[in-house]
């Protein structure tokens, strides 16, 4: 049995059964607890299964915490994230930009592009577009309002998006996984970012590497729908050759 088709059905059993030990695994298959852990790594990897002390257990969905919380996380690499964005987007370009501590990192970079015309619910991105000078011109979409992420959801978001064509959606989200695809842990969220990918010519990912080998409850959209995915140079090959197999743009800090 190659190494691939041994993956899928340790990926399996652990689905059925919950979780599996390296052990009992070993046995299984007549082969060393050696071979058993490194398939369990690279099936972690990918976000498969996830490991624990002695063997691996279905892989737990993603939650977030608070918004103050998240703007804390991975600040280099958000920076760098932010610089790789500034540098696809053009002058006089239109975007759909959702919620998120990512987009919220980039606004000081998009601010410097002249010309562009920016739909977003994010009322903190509004605003610090405004502060660094941005010569945009801003659309905020209305619907219901959440303190926490300083955002708008819901119907009303929703059908104001119709309303525009955009080259670009820019999204940032909870989690990226090559097989499920981009998910969120907010399900309204999760709908301002879908309808945002049916209104746009492009779609732009944003994501640290820590987003992937992850799923979160609430569906976005799949990779292959995916234009370009911008992440950090901590980004994993395997997961670099997957979305690249699928048709995905990958851009990891310089590296392209």
């Amino acid at each position: 049995m190659k190494p691939i088709q041994r993956q899928l059905k340790i990926a399996e059993m652990i689905r059925r059964q919950g979780e599996a030990s390296v052990d009992a695994l070993a046995g299984h298959f007549g082969l060393s607890t050696e071979t058993i852990r490194r398939d369990l790594a690279q099936l972690a990897e990918t976000g498969k299964i996830q490991k624990i002390h002695g063997g691996a257990r279905v892989a737990r969905l993603q939650s977030e915490g608070s918004f103050a919380e998240r703007l804390g996380r991975e600040s280099d690499a958000k920076t760098a994230i932010a610089e790789t964005l500034a540098g696809i987007i053009q002058p006089g370009e239109t975007l759909f930009i959702d919620t998120g501590s990512t987009t919220l990192a980039a606004a000081d970079r998009l601010a410097r592009i002249p010309g562009l015309t920016i739909i977003t619910n994010s009322a903190r991105l509004a605003d610090r577009l405004c502060q660094f000078g941005s010569d945009a011109a801003i659309y905020l979409l209305g619907g219901r309002y959440h303190e926490d992420n300083a955002e708008t959801t819901g119907p009303l978001a929703i059908a104001q998006i119709a309303a525009f064509q955009a080259d670009h959606a820019v999204l940032t989200v909870a989690a990226v996984d090559p097989e499920f695809g981009v998910t969120d842990a907010s399900f309204e969220e999760a709908q301002v970012a879908r309808a945002m990918v049916e209104n746009a010519r492009n779609v732009i990912i944003l994501a640290d590497s820590s987003k992937f080998g992850r799923r979160a409850a609430f569906s976005v959209c799949k990779c292959t729908n995916i234009g370009v995915l911008i992440s950090d140079e901590a980004l994993g090959w395997t997961h670099r050759e997957l979305l690249t197999e699928a048709g995905v743009q990958v851009w990891c800090g310089n590296e392209r």
